[in-house]
């Protein structure tokens, strides 16, 4: 079905605890504009795709959003790493710790939890890439302002590829989307 390498797209090594920006990178695991919905939104849409290659364009990056949510996962863990009970408090993450303890749960950063009503699939392949195109465009907002908050670069660097990720996913979905707007919509 796939290979799977057990390696990160891009390396997360960060050095300095920094519970307020995992508590705020929370929301590109499990927030509307997150890694968490694109993939499902992608691997959801794809079955109504009128050809192979609007299948295989959002089994792609459903895919790759998958991994982002591995590297989004990984940075959370190593910024809590070792953290006190006091840290966790002082952090505001005391009622997340109430519920999960340490393990990651699909939130935003306010503490919403993770609902399907985030991924939107209407069946029509145009509406369709035209909501993946907005939701790229939210997500690299996003990533500019989690950027913006930190001054971290064992931070910023990941940060920035995955921001980088979202535009060529945007690039992706608008070509697939003009060319279906040519072939279907005449």
């Amino acid at each position: 079905m796939w290979r799977y390498e057990k390696r990160l797209q891009y390396p997360i090594n960060i050095k300095n605890k920094d519970l307020r920006m995992a508590k705020l990178l929370v929301t590109q695991y499990g927030g509307s504009n997150g890694e968490l919905a694109a993939a499902l939104r992608y691997l959801n849409q794809r079955y109504t795709m009128p050809d192979n290659r609007g299948k295989a364009l959002l089994t792609d990056i459903g895919t790759e959003e998958l991994a982002h949510i591995e590297m989004i996962s990984t940075m959370i863990y190593q910024l809590m790493k070792d953290a006190t009970i006091e840290e966790i408090k002082a952090a505001g993450l005391d009622p997340h710790y109430a519920e999960h303890n340490r393990a990651l749960f699909p939130t935003d950063a306010n503490g919403v939890p993770f609902t399907v009503a985030y991924f939107a699939t209407t069946g029509d392949p145009i509406a369709d890439l035209v909501e993946d195109m907005a939701a790229e465009q939210k997500a690299r907002a996003v990533y500019e302002n989690l950027i913006d908050l930190t001054n971290d670069p064992d931070v910023i660097g990941p940060l920035l590829w995955l921001r980088q990720r979202e535009i060529v996913h945007f690039n992706a979905f608008e070509q697939l989307y003009n060319d279906y707007i040519k072939k279907y919509n005449s």
